[in-house]
């Protein structure tokens, strides 16, 4: 028996054996077929599985391979992975940043952008299945992105919830004043939010009124849970805000610290003068531009326009102002809904102070 022959019956894993010594068992065997030994007692004398000399006999009579045909080949493997650094790395560029960022032109993270930038600072070519496995791995998932206008000045933003407000937090507590958050919305009848089911390829139908019932709104909410709003039709002016204002201070006894946006109907001159009459019982706060995200007031819109009439239309006959009162009305009362939207993080800088 040659010397690389093994006793009895006992089977070998190629795998185990390095690519040298593999080699050298396939040319040695087949040599010793093509000299006449029997293959099946050729290849028990290796310890192989019996089939796996007609394998080797096969890949060694091509057409101008011969014996070339049975060198060991290190195999591709798997796609080498990214280490942890670089899995942390990835992290950073998708959390809260913009792919244009990194000089890519488009807006939104993609499994196919998360690839294209991995290849571009690692060199290394994942598939967006892997680079799917990874981002669900970082917990990052695909969402729907909140808008938000480019003229958002961060370093205002943060001095308004760092500075601005805690220091508005302490006058008030040494007044004995009451803060309020006002936001103004919109409200239309045939508006329709959110989705449905239906066939694919065919567009489910909801029925609305036919009129085009439209009002507004004016609501101001506190982080102690107390809720006020209002109804109007048609848009807001200088006017028509005093007499909102008028409304909310009626029978009133502590100071009101009203924080707002800054349209430009709440800083017409009439405003200030009516502001200026109140001897300091209200005083206005106007948020930093382009910022709605640290307005409470703005969830409560949010939450009135995800479960009212966006949800269940109105019935023949029914009136929007109507339906948007009783709805107003069930937020007012129900401090623990006005409180939780004083938890959302984008206000949390409100209960910290």
């Amino acid at each position: 028996m040659d010397a690389m022959s093994v006793e009895g019956d006992m089977k070998l894993d190629g795998r185990t054996l390095d690519h040298t010594t593999l080699e050298q068992i396939r040319r040695m065997a087949v040599q010793r077929v093509r000299e006449g030994e029997k293959p099946a007692a050729v290849i028990a004398s290796y310890g192989f599985c019996r089939t796996t000399i007609y394998k080797w006999l096969k890949a060694a009579s091509g057409r101008g391979h011969g014996l070339k045909a049975l060198r060991s080949t290190r195999g591709t493997g798997r796609p080498r992975s990214l280490t942890p650094a670089q899995e942390r790395q990835v992290f950073r560029w998708v959390n809260g940043r913009d792919p244009r960022q990194y000089g890519l032109d488009f807006g939104l993270w993609t499994r196919a952008i998360v690839a294209m930038l991995i290849e571009r600072k690692f060199g290394i070519r994942l598939g967006v299945t892997a680079v799917g496995a990874l981002l669900a791995k970082l917990e990052l998932t695909p969402q729907k992105p909140l808008q938000r206008a480019y003229q958002r000045d961060p370093q205002a933003i943060a001095r308004w919830q760092r500075q601005t407000y805690p220091s508005l937090a302490r006058q008030a507590k040494r007044e004995g004043a009451e803060i309020l958050f006002w936001d103004e919305s919109g409200f239309r009848a045939d508006t329709v939010h959110g989705k449905t089911w239906g066939l694919r390829g065919q567009t489910p139908v909801v029925q609305r009124p036919g009129q085009r019932q439209s009002m507004s709104a004016a609501s101001a909410v506190s982080a102690r849970g107390a809720f006020w709003f209002c109804t109007f039709d048609g848009a807001l002016n200088g006017e028509l805000f005093v007499e909102l204002l008028r409304a909310l201070m009626r029978r009133r006894k502590k100071p009101v610290h009203l924080i707002l946006d800054s349209l430009p109907a709440h800083k017409r001159a009439i405003v200030r003068d009516y502001v200026a009459a109140t001897a300091g019982k209200l005083t206005l706060h106007f948020l930093p531009g382009y910022a709605p995200d640290l307005n409470p007031d703005e969830l409560v819109w949010s939450h009135v326009k995800r479960t009212g009439t966006a949800r269940r239309p109105l019935q023949q006959g029914e009136k929007l102002r109507e339906r948007i009162d009783a709805e107003l009305a069930a937020v007012r009362d129900n401090p623990k809904l006005v409180r939780s939207f004083f938890q959302a993080p984008s206000v949390a800088y409100i209960l910290d102070c």
